[in-house]
């Protein structure tokens, strides 16, 4: 059921930059029982997650897109509304890396491999359904008229927040070539 319409272009544009620094993640957390904590990796990965994933990202969805969704939704115009459940997994995320954060801060693999698996196994499961449900029905349900209001305070954000995009861009560029195996 994907979509490649506008929103969910960019929105999915930006859930590959997410997994990207994910799969990084993955293979540091792989090598954490052999070797000490890379303390300014997982300090770089948890603030990409806090500012790209979370107050960039998932900021458009939540203060945007599915309030735009959860209308049609009050209107009867959709079958089932999916976005609460997306709401409970942003929470869950946000409390793997506060977990990963403590595991960090007392220099505790067990709580920082905990916290990250627990942060890749939620993120990769949760864009799946983004990428392949919510974002289609969504596109599917809302008017023109929304959509181009949705792309506009999109692209108004992306203009705003320019220069912190491009260090996290670049970040994941960096990641990408260091994970390289």
């Amino acid at each position: 059921m994907k979509n490649n319409s506008e929103i969910s272009k960019i929105l999915s544009g930006e859930h590959e930059n997410i997994l990207k620094v994910v799969d990084a993640l993955e293979s540091e957390i792989g090598k954490l029982n052999n070797k000490n904590i890379n303390a300014l990796f997982f300090r770089k990965v948890i603030d990409f997650i806090r500012n790209y994933a979370d107050k960039f990202h998932h900021a458009k969805e939540e203060d945007i897109l599915f309030k735009e969704f959860n209308k049609c939704a009050e209107e009867g115009r959709v079958h089932c509304n999916p976005v609460e459940q997306m709401l409970v997994e942003h929470d869950e995320g946000r409390r793997c890396v506060k977990m990963m954060e403590l595991g960090l801060d007392e220099n505790n693999k067990e709580e920082l491999i905990k916290g990250s698996g627990g942060y890749i196994n939620l993120i990769r499961e949760h864009i799946l359904k983004e990428d392949n449900i919510l974002y289609p029905m969504i596109e599917e349900t809302l008017g023109d008229k929304t959509k181009k209001s949705i792309i506009a305070q999109f692209n108004k954000i992306n203009n705003l927040k320019k220069r912190e995009i491009e260090r996290f861009e670049k970040f994941v560029k960096e990641i990408k070539q260091s994970n390289k195996p």
